[in-house]
């Protein structure tokens, strides 16, 4: 890995320029693309087209995480994440994510040459803490209510907006005291994990309240299933303006990352953000 990704991720932190981090979902059963790219040559090549069209991260993942989607083994997760992390390091450039909960798949993901995990269990599960830690990438802990298996039937939050940064803050110093180095954390508010609608926008809306905190957030709303309660959109494919929208809400609200499966669009998107936010720079230096 030649890419000091931590350094990457906070300077895009700082300076409100968002990483783009492409999904690679290597199962039958993830909710937007599920079986999409199932087979290696699939999600290899699928990587490649992401890669091509500006991904700053790779995010590979061999476990669907959707409201009731069957549970994996480890040992069946390894096999479908490393036959794609393994060419793909060989291959490109770009910092490749693991996407799981189980610190076996993690172990055997960096092995193989993957730079950060992407955990929506953030580090819970027996022995992720001190695999992570003697790992020494970047990693992403995310919020979620509930279990994969169970979190939409009947999430209940008194303030989802301090209990999700109150759990994220937790967990960000459980890392800490597991010795994980404070520039590779990440947070994640956990969009569609363990919320309703209203949830969400509130995560949305309030998102400064956690960027705000000194901890890269990370951002993940691409087609999900809020977007389309909000524009009546029942297919996942016919969500990339709103997915597009939301992406610009995040970045606009301090985002260090954004979690998308779309990502020519979206960094088209960020172009423009910066492109104004250059401009606006150059005006305040005239006016000066």
């Amino acid at each position: 890995m030649t890419v000091d990704l931590a350094a990457r991720i906070d300077s895009a932190a700082k300076h409100h320029r968002p990483l783009v981090m492409g999904i690679v979902n290597v199962t039958p059963d993830s909710f937007s693309d599920g079986g999409r790219y199932w087979q290696p040559d699939a999600a290899i090549s699928h990587a490649r087209k992401l890669a091509e069209q500006g991904a700053d991260i790779l995010d590979i993942g061999g476990e669907s995480t959707r409201p009731g989607a069957a549970p994996v083994s480890a040992g069946e997760e390894i096999e479908r994440v490393l036959s794609v992390i393994e060419p793909l390091a060989r291959e490109l450039d770009v910092p490749i994510s693991i996407d799981t909960s189980k610190p076996e798949v993690m172990c055997a993901a960096v092995a193989a040459g993957a730079g950060m995990i992407n955990d929506v269990n953030a580090l819970r599960a027996e022995g992720a803490l001190v695999a992570a830690s003697s790992l020494d990438v970047p990693v992403c802990l995310m919020h979620m209510q509930g279990q994969p298996r169970t979190m939409q039937k009947s999430p209940v939050y008194a303030n989802v907006l301090a209990e999700v940064g109150d759990f994220l803050a937790h967990r960000a110093e459980a890392a800490l005291a597991a010795g994980i180095r404070r520039e590779h954390i990440v947070i994640d508010p956990g969009f569609g994990f363990g919320k309703t609608l209203t949830h969400n926008l509130a995560l949305l809306t309030g998102l400064n309240n956690l960027t705000e905190t000194g901890w890269p957030v990370l951002a993940g709303i691409s087609r999900k299933s809020m977007l389309g309660a909000i524009t009546g959109r029942e297919s996942t494919d016919e969500r990339l303006a709103a997915s597009l929208a939301a992406a610009m809400l995040c970045a606009q609200r301090g985002a260090a990352i954004l979690r998308v499966h779309d990502v020519a669009p979206t960094v088209d998107v960020l172009k423009v953000l910066a492109a104004d936010a250059d401009s606006a720079l150059e005006r305040s230096k005239i006016a000066r």
